[in-house]
């Protein structure tokens, strides 16, 4: 296999080289992997790309290198790695391909196609316009379990950004939302991941997202949006350890994942209860470089910056959420994380009243 300059590439299939877009056709298939092994003095490289066979796009390359010794393990890494780092490549090119499609054709799937790239992009009006459509998916497949998870996930996005104009109606929507997920799919690990994520933040019951998520991560532990929904639970369950190596795991599992800052902002808060409040700064400025206005990571910077005796920062960054969420109290704040110790409650409400924030 030569890999050119241009979305053209040279490919063997049945003992044959042929252009990517033949064995499309020949296989029926939208998307084709194709890889190689060589060995040499010892060693062996493995190398692996993604393309599509509709235009011949390069979507994703990587390679992998072990002694001959350690073969299984380079195995399963390049296992590992594959089905982790693909995966957010396929979801992409996928709703890139939905967003393409006439409104008249579209199915259950194209509108979750939709409703994903709208989620991803994490404004209020993005959320708003993510829920219609997974909902529009809902009517049209009653039995569709990630639409509902990623239905409820909306809902959780809403109270994580103060935009819940119902309260009560919303908890309850996102509840249901997420046990319908896990009803229909409870072999759908993105379903139950979703669910669990939402449950667990956006309805407050801890215990129903710890079983969701722990069934996601048995179904397919190489799903980087499972680690991320359980990295977020331990938070909440108070087990900042597990939860850091949650998130390290998700984060290497799939590095360009579109979840990486939520991945990052985890991170920042397991160090916080933890009372590591120069991590837990560091990685939530890791996440503000790319989105300076995600409110979880400048709750995290400012109740850190705040404990951590940096009151300059802590005022700084409590500025900028104020202007985002000028509702957000100590008073209030409660309700935005779903603690089930008392004593992390305790500490960021210390940090952002040290910052400032009003009771």
């Amino acid at each position: 296999m030569a890999l050119r300059h241009s979305t053209e590439f040279d490919i063997h299939y049945k003992g044959r080289a042929v252009d990517v877009k033949q064995v499309g056709r020949e296989l029926g298939v939208r998307y084709v992997l194709e890889g190689s092994v060589r060995k040499a003095a010892g060693r062996v490289r493995v190398t692996g790309q993604l393309l599509d066979s509709s235009t011949g796009t390069h979507l994703w390359a990587d390679r992998f290198e072990s002694t001959l010794e350690d073969i299984f393990d380079l195995q399963d890494k390049v296992t590992t790695s594959v089905i982790g780092a693909i995966a957010p490549q396929l979801e992409a090119a996928e709703m890139e391909r939905a967003r393409r499609k006439p409104t008249e054709s579209l199915d259950a799937y194209d509108y979750f196609l939709r409703g994903m790239a709208s989620l991803y992009e994490r404004n209020k009006e993005a959320i708003t316009e993510a829920l219609r459509l997974f909902y529009k998916a809902i009517k049209l497949d009653p039995n569709f379990a990630a639409a509902y998870g990623m239905a409820s996930w909306c809902y959780a996005w809403r109270k994580i950004n103060g935009w819940t104009t119902d309260r009560a109606h919303e908890i309850a929507e996102t509840a249901r939302l997420a046990r319908r997920a896990a009803e229909l799919g409870p072999d759908d690990a993105v379903a139950l991941s979703r669910a669990a994520h939402a449950i667990a933040f956006g309805a407050g019951d801890i215990d129903a997202g710890t079983t969701f998520v722990d069934r996601a991560l048995l179904l397919n532990p190489n799903l980087a949006g499972a680690w991320y929904a359980s990295g977020w639970i331990r938070v909440w369950r108070g087990e900042p350890d597990i939860a850091i190596d949650h998130f390290a795991h998700g984060m290497r599992l799939s590095p360009l994942d579109p979840n990486m800052i939520g991945m990052q902002g985890g991170t920042a808060f397991a160090h916080f209860i933890d009372g590591r409040y120069d991590d837990a700064s560091s990685w939530a400025q890791k996440g503000l470089w790319q989105q300076a206005n995600y409110q979880t990571l400048l709750i995290i910077a400012t109740a850190s910056h705040g404990l951590g005796g940096r009151l300059a920062q802590a005022r700084q960054a409590l500025a900028h959420l104020r202007d985002l969420n000028p509702v957000l109290r100590v008073s209030n704040i409660k309700d935005w994380a779903p603690f089930s110790r008392p004593q992390d409650l305790a500490r960021l409400e210390d940090g952002l009243r040290k910052a400032g924030l009003p009771d």
